[in-house]
């Protein structure tokens, strides 16, 4: 099979999927295919493609949770049990590097289509959705990256393996794999393109506007160790829209207590298939469970308590009010710690303190919340990241933050898991944080396997 093949392979329903209605039993073959801003439209507006099935397989491997024995054994796919013990073995399943990269061909599709019409006659509309095509595209590519690539090291990004970058609609051209610095770099350059032509504001569920934008390239800026950006890129998402959900007024009592689409969205997605992290299989990690104090409202409106095994725990506190998927969007309450933990990086102490405790009152029981007044940089900074993976727990964040802090000796981890009696280990500066590309993927199209 040649890599035209594969292509036509990987993206097999494209020009379909996502224009389900507009394209079927046309007459003439100028309307099948898409060549208007409304047909552009039509592209950007398909929420299962362009906001659904990211991938799950690095948080598969993440410290959050557990599964049981029994859950493994019976429960879990081959693949599923492959990467909850990231065994370095084949993947068959090529969904989750398919179902991005469906996004990013919708997304280049609308911009030839958009590029192909008369700017002057339609010059707002024509950028907004050009705006809308490039975040889609840069959200789509950061998920394949902190998925399939090594943290970011400016030393060698240029030298390590990134991720192919398709930035034209063409399934005829050969995928080559770019560096993980042309990929960041790549993903900034859409994110800062899109800025000026998002809307300020944004009425329809799915679609992103200028403050998600903005936190594409803070959650990007932190990856790089950026911090000056960082901090700049988050404050300037707060300040378009900031607001947060006040915890003492949910309801924990409630199946899923945390609304879908709530003032805390800045960009809906979410993942396929959450297999061992389903509320059914996982099970949350007793030290992170123990880490919350009574008076935390995130306890009782993330968790869950289960009956197998006995004192046990499950997740509860989705934003996109699944049990069978993962919440992978961006956020405000993402945005505040990204600008906490940058000030404090920076030396920015009232600022980081500033950000920090406007999350935090809106998640402690407010009869008990006391800010927090550390000023030691160092004793600030572990609890901030204390609270980051607390706040973002089941949020897609804690693969790509375990990566890039393991570049840290102050804050590098050992995880292990221990299934059927037998332990297996993910060393800090592991080559297996590079999650392996799907197999056809790399025999098929030639494209070179991470590196181990």
């Amino acid at each position: 099979m040649n890599v035209n093949v594969l292509i036509s392979f990987l993206l097999v329903g494209l020009t379909s999927v996502g224009c389900t209605g507009f394209l079927e039993e046309k007459p003439d073959i100028k309307m099948v295919i898409p060549h208007t801003l409304e047909d552009a439209e039509l592209l950007l507006n398909n929420y299962s493609t362009m906001n659904m099935g990211y991938p799950t397989w690095g948080e598969w491997g993440i410290d959050d949770y557990y599964v049981t024995d029994q859950t493994f054994n019976g429960a879990l796919t081959i693949d599923q049990r492959n990467a909850y013990t990231w065994a370095d073995a084949p993947y068959e399943a090529f969904t989750q590097w398919q179902l991005p990269y469906k996004a990013v061909f919708n997304a280049n599709q609308a911009l030839e289509i958009i590029q192909s019409v008369d700017a002057a006659a339609v010059s707002q509309r024509r950028d907004n959705l050009r705006g809308i095509a490039l975040f889609f595209r840069a959200f789509a590519f950061q998920q394949l990256l902190e998925l399939h690539a090594m943290a970011y090291q400016k030393e060698t990004a240029d030298k390590e393996l990134g991720i192919p970058l398709r930035l034209g609609p063409e399934i005829d051209k050969s995928s080559v794999r770019a560096s993980l610095q042309q990929s960041y770099d790549q993903i900034i350059s859409d994110y800062r393109a899109a800025v000026p032509m998002l809307p300020l504001h944004e009425s329809i569920k799915g679609r992103p506007f200028r403050a998600s934008a903005y936190a594409g390239l803070a959650r990007a800026s932190l990856n790089t160790a950026d911090y000056h950006l960082a901090y700049a890129y988050a404050d300037s998402s707060i300040r378009i829209h900031g607001d947060l959900m006040d915890f003492n007024l949910l309801d924990a009592s409630r199946d899923f207590p945390i609304p879908q689409f709530n003032t805390e969205v800045l960009f809906s997605a979410v993942t396929g298939v959450a297999g061992p992290m389903s509320r059914t299989n996982g099970r949350i990690a007793p030290e992170l469970y123990e880490s919350y104090e009574d008076t935390d409202l995130r306890k009782s409106i993330f968790f869950l308590k289960a009956n197998i095994p006995t004192g046990s725990y499950s997740f509860k506190g989705a934003y996109n009010q699944s049990i069978s998927s993962l919440f992978v969007g961006l956020t405000t309450s993402e945005m505040y710690l990204v600008k906490a933990e940058s000030a404090t990086r920076l030396g920015l102490i009232d600022e980081a303190l500033d950000a920090i405790n406007t999350l935090l009152e809106n998640r402690i029981d407010q009869t008990s919340f006391a800010p927090v007044s550390e000023r030691s940089p160092e004793s600030l900074l572990r609890i901030i990241l204390s609270e980051r993976r607390k706040e973002l727990v089941f949020r897609g964040r804690r693969w790509a933050d375990l990566k890039r802090l393991n570049l840290d000796t102050r804050f590098q981890k050992v995880i292990e898991r221990t299934v059927d009696g037998k332990v297996d280990v993910l060393e800090p500066d592991s080559r297996k944080y590079a999650f392996r590309l799907p197999e056809p993927v790399v025999t098929i199209g030639k494209i070179p396997q991470n590196i181990r």
